[in-house]
């Protein structure tokens, strides 16, 4: 349940690259910009540490959970800046001794503890008409749970880019509880320019939780292109504030209040009924039948 108070939420857009010392610098850049912007809850995009195809090179450069160097440097900046840092997601290892990758998001506490963890449940196994073929599932190991964490001001659902499409997650992370949805994203250009306005918004609306997406943006060392935009929308869809192409920090104040308001107006929550699905018989005809 969404309190009274309010706060500054802020989206670090990035374009991250294939250089992990790199990346983290311009994250924790871009993290103190926004806490100097006075945020108390920080959300950076998909794959802040490393972005690259190569399933090589990504295993070459990534770590398990306890030997992440970047882990190490944002756990320290939130105590340090005394901020919640969620950051949208890390390609980790597992700790075993199978080459296997979770997509994992850390939400970070401002005593620097690690307060909850997403593993990203839906991949994206696509094939786009501009020729882009893309198979996750070939490196990374889908996660199974939904996950929500309680923040000062509300419930926050974790969920990571290609989640957005599945509104059922969503629906079932604020049935139970949450006032926010946090979509960290590396949507390619033409699948946001296309969904990534809608798709947020409607999420926002069919569960009258606010939206938090901070996204990649740009064109990437390992060949892609990234859509940006992003975005901060309210319970009734309302855009709050939005990125643009290039790396930077977005902010506006958040009022949770809104969300029962939302809510009061259009109980969808509250209305949802369960139900079955008929399917018609299938007729087969005999073409020998006169």
């Amino acid at each position: 349940m969404a309190g009274s108070q309010a706060f500054i939420a802020a989206m670090v857009q990035m374009r991250t690259g294939q250089n992990v010392a790199a990346n983290i610098e311009a994250a924790s850049a871009l993290i103190r910009e926004a806490a100097e912007c006075g945020a108390q809850y920080v959300l950076t995009p998909e794959m802040t540490t490393l972005l690259v195809r190569d399933r090589e090179l990504l295993l070459a450069r990534i770590t398990d959970e306890a030997h992440d160097t970047g882990l190490a440097v944002f756990r320290a900046l939130a105590r340090e800046l005394n901020i919640w840092l969620h950051i949208g997601s890390m390609a980790v290892r597992f700790d075993d001794e199978r080459e296997r990758v979770a997509n994992r998001s850390f939400l970070i506490s401002p005593d620097g503890e690690i307060r909850s963890r997403y593993d990203k449940i839906h991949m994206f196994d696509v094939d786009l008409d501009n020729g882009e073929s893309w198979r996750e599932s070939r490196t990374y190991q889908p996660g199974e749970v939904a996950v929500s964490a309680d923040l000062p001001w509300g419930r926050l659902g974790l969920t990571i880019c290609y989640d957005l499409r599945f509104s059922a997650l969503h629906r079932a992370l604020a049935e139970t509880g949450a006032d926010f949805l946090a979509v960290p994203a590396a949507f390619t250009r033409q699948t946001g320019e296309a969904h990534w306005h809608v798709l947020l918004r409607s999420r926002a609306i069919e569960t009258g939780c606010f939206v938090f997406a901070a996204a990649q943006g740009g064109a990437h060392e390992d060949g892609r292109e990234t859509f940006g935009h992003s975005l901060i929308i309210d319970p009734w869809g309302r855009i709050l504030a939005e990125g643009g192409a290039e790396p930077g920090v977005i902010t506006a104040r958040i009022d949770p209040g809104l969300v029962s308001e939302a809510r009061r107006k259009i109980p969808v929550l509250e209305n949802g009924r369960r139900f079955s699905v008929s399917s018609p018989d299938v007729v087969r005809l005999d073409e020998t039948a006169p």
